[in-house]
């Protein structure tokens, strides 16, 4: 799902009255503080590849670092030692109140902010002093895409290649300007936002190609992936997420490793007849490129609509991951995380790419810390799940059977007509949501910001109408054991184990930041912005900003040479709609459910988006 617009506020079309044991549960006190459960080891440890990961130059190009995904910084001026003088060197006032995900981007002497509806996108100076405004590109979306749009206007972020930055439209577009100058170079319409069609994600540009996926899986719309030529903006290959193998770019190369993928037309065989059309499988999350292998890897959302008991089987191919030839988009394979999705369990996460220790070698592989609360380890030259461990508390399966590849589910857990299956846990927003994590090759650790939340589900028939919200389900979420909704895990991906976690009060939506300094960063939806020992989890230092932090912080050198730490606060998106909307907090119902599970937070923080930039004391 990619969640919650401030006008069509999805689960208010379906309110009702509190029926669910929900209702009534309220967040229980819990102890803070990181709990080291396992020390680092020693020895061999993951690292990405380098062709994915070359060296730091010191800028930050796209949202996660480099094609590898790592979110790492290999600046290491701020260490635990001297975090603590962490001072704000500028800020900057984006004017927007609503979910702010994007991280700025650094080149070579300019900031660029990109923000969510209407997508203004600013070029700072970081050469003079307080960063002063270069330019401001106004793309001027259409407001009736607000309408439709899930799960609040957020965008996740642009991408700069070659002297422009790329970025997509709520309204689904595409554009291409001049970094320089801020002069628009050209633009592409990709979605119909009368079908229910927006776009959320932040692009990925590789291979003299902008990757772009639609959002709108709560809506009927049916999923894609689209490559367009970076010089031209015009459409390369368009590749669909269900449907018939020829509209799939399904062909000869397609090898898929379990015999559950394995078949012809699996994307309208798994499907009731025509349900396929209006199927979901969005691409709404973040994508990876293997330079190495010229494959692009990207994840599916959830099938629609949410009731399952209208879309018997598999439901191919939501809920999963492709692995494409970047130049032809040709599928080369695919593993499906979630057949016959109950759950909204999105397969959209981070994809981070990684070489492990294997025998007197290293294997190619993925790290994923998937929706459905499991770390998965996966080969990325066949789609093998090495290992599949939970990284918080699940009950809604029983495991993934390596064999096979299948989830293993709960037939207690599994939602079914006429009744209310209640303490699900992990909630639609799963272990964690879009949030990405963040892997250190210093520690050879991912770090996990995500959500202890559960919920009750009942069901009931949806409708489709085009461009309106296809769900059929009624949920309700609320903390889950202990009583902490967040957690913020350092996670051994060789042990399968955590090294250390840190419980909070509220969900985490910040994505994480690690650097080679051995500190970590993230924020707080009540607006508290954190730096930890990369090591033990140890509070370093943290700053109260303005509002609710859901965005991705970034390190940076500037033009002095010194380290610089940004991120921006602006509560919103699925979990802080209930603020960014002005939602009701006394109905339970409010933002399919999340608002019961954070009702308290408008006591915590209020709207707003400001830019925040430190730095160590010249």
């Amino acid at each position: 799902m990619a969640r919650v617009s401030g006008v069509v506020l999805i689960a208010g079309a379906m309110a009702a009255s509190c029926v669910l044991s929900a209702c009534k549960r309220s967040p229980a006190s819990f102890t803070s503080g990181p709990t080291v459960t396992a020390p680092i080891v020693g020895g061999p440890h993951a690292l990405p590849p380098a062709a994915a990961a070359p060296a730091d130059d010191g800028n930050w190009t796209m949202p996660g670092k480099n094609y590898a995904a790592t979110r790492f910084s290999a600046l290491n001026q701020i260490t635990p030692a001297n975090v603590g003088k962490l001072a704000l060197a500028f800020t900057f006032s984006t004017g927007t109140n609503k979910g702010f995900e994007a991280p700025p981007l650094v080149v070579n002497g300019t900031m660029y902010v990109i923000t969510p509806f209407p997508n203004y996108l600013y070029a700072l100076d970081l050469t003079k002093p307080g960063a002063p405004t270069k330019w401001t590109f106004k793309p001027k979306p259409a407001a009736a895409s607000q309408g439709v749009a899930c799960c609040d206007v957020v965008n996740r972020g642009a991408v700069y290649d070659n002297g422009r930055i790329f970025f997509n439209t709520l309204d689904g577009q595409t554009f291409a300007v001049d970094a320089n100058s801020g002069q628009m170079v050209w633009r592409t319409q990709l979605g119909n936002i009368q079908r229910g069609e927006t776009i959320t994600m932040a692009p990925l540009v590789a291979d003299g190609k902008v990757l772009v996926g639609n959002s709108g899986g709560e809506m009927g719309v049916r999923g894609w992936i689209a490559a367009l030529d970076e010089g031209s903006g015009k459409l390369v290959w368009k590749a669909y997420n269900t449907g018939p193998d020829k509209d799939v770019l399904i062909g000869p190369r397609f090898h898929p490793l379990y015999a559950m993928d394995q078949g012809k037309d699996l994307g309208v065989r798994s499907w009731p007849p025509d349900a396929w059309k209006i199927g979901g499988a969005t691409v709404w999350g973040w994508l990876s490129y293997d330079p190495e292998t010229h494959l692009v890897y990207y994840g599916t959302s959830n099938p629609g609509p949410w009731n399952p008991d209208q879309r018997p089987g598999d439901n191919k191919w939501s809920s999963g991951l492709f692995a494409r030839d970047i130049s032809t988009g040709q599928a080369v394979w695919f593993y499906q995380s979630s057949p016959h999705d109950l759950f909204d369990h999105d397969d959209v996460n981070e994809v981070i790419l990684a070489d492990i220790p294997w025998g007197n070698a290293r294997r190619p592989v993925l790290f994923r810390p998937g929706r459905n609360g499991y770390f998965y380890v996966i080969d990325r030259r066949s789609g093998q799940v090495l290992s599949a461990t939970p990284y918080g508390y699940v009950n809604s399966s029983k495991g993934v059977d390596l064999k096979t590849g299948r989830l293993i589910p709960a037939a207690d857990k599994e939602p079914k007509p006429g009744r209310v299956t209640r303490d699900i846990c992990p909630a639609s927003p799963g272990a964690k949501d879009w949030n990405p994590a963040a892997f250190s090759p210093v520690t050879g650790l991912v770090y996990i910001p995500h959500i202890n939340l559960c919920q009750d589900e009942g069901h009931s028939e949806a409708n489709y109408i085009s461009g309106t919200p296809y769900l059929g389900a009624d949920v309700k979420m609320y903390a889950g054991p202990g009583g902490n909704r967040g957690v913020f895990t350092a996670w051994d991906p060789i042990r399968r184990r955590p090294v250390f976690e840190i419980k909070e009060d509220l969900p985490l939506w910040s994505p994480a930041l690690a650097t080679a300094g051995n500190v970590v960063f993230y924020g707080t939806m009540d607006g508290w912005f954190k730096a930890i020992d990369a090591r033990n989890g140890n509070l370093l230092w943290k700053f109260k900003a303005g509002s609710g932090i859901i965005g991705q912080p970034i390190s940076y050198k500037g033009p002095d040479g010194r380290q610089y730490i940004a991120v921006i606060c602006g509560v919103g998106g699925w979990a802080g709609a209930i603020v960014s909307a002005q939602m009701d907090a006394r109905d339970p119902t409010g933002a399919l459910g999340f608002a019961n599970a954070v009702k308290d937070l408008p006591l915590k923080t209020t709207a707003g988006g400001m830019l925040y930039v430190f730095a160590l004391p010249r």
